[in-house]
């Protein structure tokens, strides 16, 4: 009898009692649940493990789907001229995850192309196990290139990517039904890399209306680059007769399969991300009733060490109920200045044992980590290095911490790197600026937790939610951001934080480079720097209101209840 595992408890045995009794498939390119296993690229995969991780606590009956990404995203290396160099991960697959014996197959350019499976499972705060399936076709029976399909994370050209989406969407419900389960109610889809799905449920229904029943769909990007769309004839050639023609004219842009519009069209609820991206979406895709539910972060993983036992101390069960968080007004001011100290200092020991930068702990430190790209302006706090200094020079010492990865193929997103590495030479007598390279998830918790003030600037209307600003309120970090995403609703302008550029902006108007750079440096000098060094009181007032009116609200135990509430069972 060959080895066979109990989804439920994660342990082999002989005998196979699988999980069946989930009602919720939840679909997603990349999900970052745990360090060990690096099949992520950032924020899509990160809140994608976190919205599982809060099912878990909230014991909702949920199957996770995504691709193994043997080689993962990629590991970045800064060479000494401050390129980027992208490197494969190595992920010891057999010694995080558990390989399920069942197989199923699809037809990529008339070939058979086999996948089997790999088994996570994440243990809520109650005890309930969520599994989260992982496809991969190394199989030595696929051809070359065939097994190639789940190495990469987003990597190759159009006809690898499309690839990818094929085995997520088609081969993730021949997978679920192969591994027994047969009562699955919803198929949500994160983004829409998992949109083949429907046409998989297509061909086994034959009623547009039945799987749109079954279908939720979130769009997590305004910016059109983030909508996957194939040339019909790639499209045809490798997805083969199993897309319907009858609504080729419902699912294509401009001659090509677009992704976002195949979700769309077979899917009963769709939400963006946060509530203005909601309004931006509904102008996107005029003719299709899109909601919101604004992100939020897991907030038992984002949390400090140190915080994690000042929470228990004051606030018991806020693992379990979040919410609670608002309780943190009782909280001793002392021991919140203690805790972020501690915090702080594992950040600036890691930096300083690079051997790179010597930056002090009682310095006034701001953190900027997330996918380094144009339209996140990565650059906006250095546009003027000079005014920089003179801040530095009149209120107080300044260090920076940037991290996170450009895009192989984002050359933009690359030089702004190369821009911040340059620069950290030349000014670093009068501001200390350091580059953590290869940002994760350990990196991140150390970043969100152990900096001053959390930076955020993207372009708006561009950002669709941001969740970094999140993780930081959870250990009591401010955040400075232009309105867009997210922060239009978590920020409470010297009460939660501090906002940059002007409030309202006319529709589809971008915010501008030059005032939201004057606006951030007025902030930084007149506002936000001599309130850290000159009246600490009102400083770790704002951290306790950061914890208790954004901590106890942007997490995913409260995303996870209006999914289930507005789209899942309603």
């Amino acid at each position: 009898m060959g080895l066979e595992y109990d989804i439920d408890k994660g342990m082999a045995k002989d005998n196979i009692v699988l999980n069946r009794v989930a009602k919720i498939a939840y679909f997603s390119m990349e999900i970052g649940i745990e360090e060990k296993i690096p099949t992520y690229s950032g924020g899509l995969g990160i809140l994608a493990g976190d919205t599982l991780k809060s099912c878990a606590d909230l014991s909702v009956p949920i199957v996770g789907v995504t691709i193994l990404s043997e080689k993962g995203y990629f590991h970045q290396e800064i060479d000494m001229e401050g390129n980027q160099i992208e490197l494969p991960v190595h992920f010891p697959v057999a010694d995080v995850l558990k390989s399920l014996p069942e197989t199923v197959s699809v037809n990529i350019e008339k070939r058979e192309v086999k996948i089997r499976a790999w088994l996570y499972q994440y243990e809520g705060i109650n005890k309930y196990n969520v599994p989260v399936i992982f496809l991969d076709t190394n199989i030595e029976s696929n051809s070359q290139w065939d097994r190639e399909i789940t190495k990469f994370l987003y990597g190759g050209d159009e006809r690898y990517r499309l690839a990818q989406e094929i085995i997520l969407g088609i081969g993730g419900i021949r997978m679920l039904g192969k591994l027994g389960y047969s009562e699955i109610d919803i198929y949500h889809m994160n983004e829409g890399h998992a949109a083949l799905s429907t046409i998989e449920l297509y061909s086994k229904f034959k009623d547009i209306e039945k799987v749109r029943e079954k279908c939720v769909f979130t769009t997590h990007t305004p910016v059109a680059a983030g909508h996957d769309q194939f040339e019909l004839s790639l499209a045809k050639s490798m997805i083969g007769d199993i897309m319907p023609e009858s609504i080729l004219n419902d699912i294509t842009l401009y001659d090509k399969l677009n992704m976002t519009k195949l979700a769309l069209f077979f899917s009963h609820y769709i939400n963006g991300v946060a509530k203005k991206h909601g309004e931006v979406s509904r102008m996107m895709f005029p003719g299709y009733s899109i909601d919101s539910i604004t992100n939020g972060v897991h907030a038992a993983t984002w949390t400090s060490a140190s915080f994690k036992r000042l929470f228990d101390k004051y606030i018991p069960g806020w693992m379990s109920d979040p919410f609670i968080l608002r309780s943190a007004f009782s909280i001793n001011p002392d021991e919140i200045w203690s805790a972020h100290k501690e915090s702080k200092k594992i950040l600036i020991d890691y930096i300083n044992q690079s051997g790179a930068c010597d930056m002090n702990s009682d310095d006034f430190t701001i953190g900027f980590a997330r996918r380094q790209t144009a339209y996140k302006r990565p650059d906006l706090l250095i546009s003027y290095p000079e005014k920089l200094i003179e801040i530095s020079k009149k209120v107080g010492p300044i260090q920076v911490i940037y991290s996170g990865k450009a895009h192989p193929k984002d050359y933009s997103g690359k030089e702004a790197i190369k821009k911040i590495c340059q620069l950290t030479k030349k000014i670093n007598k009068d501001i200390k600026i350091y580059f953590i390279p290869n940002y994760d998830i350990s990196i991140a918790k150390m970043m969100v937790s152990g900096v001053d003030l959390w930076l955020n600037t993207p372009q708006r209307p561009n950002e669709a939610s941001g969740t970094s600003g999140m993780k930081a309120a959870c250990n009591g970090i401010p955040q400075l951001g232009t309105l867009d995403g997210w922060w239009i609703e978590g920020c409470i302008e010297n009460i939660t934080g501090w906002s940059i550029g002007p409030e309202n902006l006319q529709e589809n108007q971008h915010s501008d480079y030059e005032v939201d750079s004057k606006d951030l440096y007025n902030k930084l000098e007149n506002k936000i720097i001599p309130k850290f060094y000159n009246d600490k009181d009102s400083w770790i007032k704002i951290m306790r209101r950061c914890i208790a009116i954004n901590g106890s609200f942007f997490n995913t135990n409260r995303m996870v209840q209006q999914y289930v509430l507005n789209a899942y069972f309603k």
